[in-house]
This record gives C-alpha cells, structure tokens and sequence, in this order.
C-alpha cells in the first residue's frame, strides 16, 4: 500500500506541524491549500489517506469529500474546528471514516490514522449478500428491497452492511459505533439510534415488530436472515 499521506488545510502552521509529525512516522506527504488543489492531488497522486479541514477558502471540505467519492475509497480522517454534531454528520454522511476536532492530540491523530490505514487495508473485495428480498451490493454500495433501490447514504448503507455481514448475531453498540464511526466515538450511541432509525424507515421495518432489524435495549442490534 502507498504510504502517501494527502494533507487538505489553508492554514499553513497547521500543514507544516502535519508534515513533521507525518514523516516522523515514515509517511510521505502532500499538501493542498485549498479544495480544488486538493481534490486535483488526490487524482492525480492516489494518496493512502487524506487529513481533510472542512473550512477552505474556496469551497466547503464535504464538497471534497463527494467529489473524491465519485472514484476513490481511500481512508479521510477530518480536521476541523467544528464541533457541532451537525457537522460531523455531514462530514461521516460524505464519506468520512473519522473525525478529530482542533485543537488536536498529534498521537491520538497518528494512532486513528494508523487504524483507518489498517482497517481499509484488510477490506475484504467486494461482494453481494442477499437476504431474501433484501440484496446488498458492496461493489456498487447498493441495497434493494424487493428489486427497490434503497437509496441509502454511506453511513446507512455501512451500517447495513455491518449487521448484514452477521446476519442473524447480535452485534453490540461499541462494535457498530467503533467500525462506522471510529473508536472516539463509542459513546455517541445518539449517532446509532437516528442512523437505526433511518434504515428502518427504508427497510419499511416496524420497530415494535420488526421484521428485518431487531434490537437488544442497550446492549445491540441484529438483523434478521430474511
């Protein structure tokens, strides 16, 4: 795997504390101050990962984050001085992994870093699970009921195919928020319960009689073979 680190901030102190903590650890970096220099070096150099700040001079992070969705998974850790969870759902919903509020832990960084890198590495390829009427397509990031397209977002589709990949298990809280959301936010069960909800209203999935997801009161959730 390239260990090619893409650094998007118009802050240069930031970008220059980056670089020194980033190569300390072997990486190599590029850095970007803007989102369309940004988004230009992500295409043209194939970065393992980006360290994305959501305020640019020229356009808002999540324009980035969609617009290096459109052909690259690579791993984005955020940066940003925005706390409101607004935002970070915004940013998670875009296509994020994770999120780090300023000011900043450069060990915490270069540890959800190292995760990221780790665990997009060992992805498997992608694949289909079908549950009777319910088909999950990983290459195409597709759901459908039914022959229905689902229409669902990243963190959605993500989160389907978690508790899809042990269909009829309990899946705890902390597993689910560690894999979707990163190991920071283990406690953000607020994040799980709305994005639950969600499915539930696309999978047409009656929480009182459920069909498709059930739940176990504070512990997890499991979703029905179909």
């Amino acid at each position: 795997m390239s260990n090619r680190i893409l650094v998007v901030d118009d802050e240069p102190p930031i970008r220059r504390f980056l670089r020194v903590a980033l190569e300390a650890e072997g990486y190599l970096v590029h850095e970007a101050a803007s989102a369309r220099e940004g988004i230009a070096i992500a295409a043209r150099e194939n970065p393992a990962a980006m360290i994305l700040d959501l305020g640019l001079p020229d356009a808002d992070g999540v324009s980035v984050l969609k617009a290096v969705r459109e052909w690259s998974p690579m791993p984005v850790l955020v940066l940003s001085v925005r706390s409101d969870e607004a935002g970070k759902i915004a940013a998670l919903d875009a296509g994020a992994q994770d999120y780090v509020t300023k000011p900043f832990s450069t060990g915490e960084l270069l540890a959800r870093l190292r995760v990221l890198l780790r665990d997009h590495a060992r992805e498997a390829a992608p694949s289909t699970i079908a549950l009777g009427a319910l088909v999950i397509d990983r290459a195409d990031h597709r759901a459908t009921l039914s022959g229905e397209d689902l229409q669902l977002t990243r963190k959605e589709f993500d989160l389907l195919w978690l508790l899809a990949s042990h269909q009829g298990r309990l899946v705890t809280q902390d597993m689910i928020l560690k894999a979707i959301w990163g190991p920071a936010h283990t406690h953000d069960t607020q994040y799980l319960r709305v994005y639950i909800r969600q499915l539930r209203t696309k999978l047409r999935d009656d929480a009182a009689d459920p069909h498709w997801i059930f739940t176990e009161p504070g512990v997890g959730y499991r979703l029905a073979h179909g």
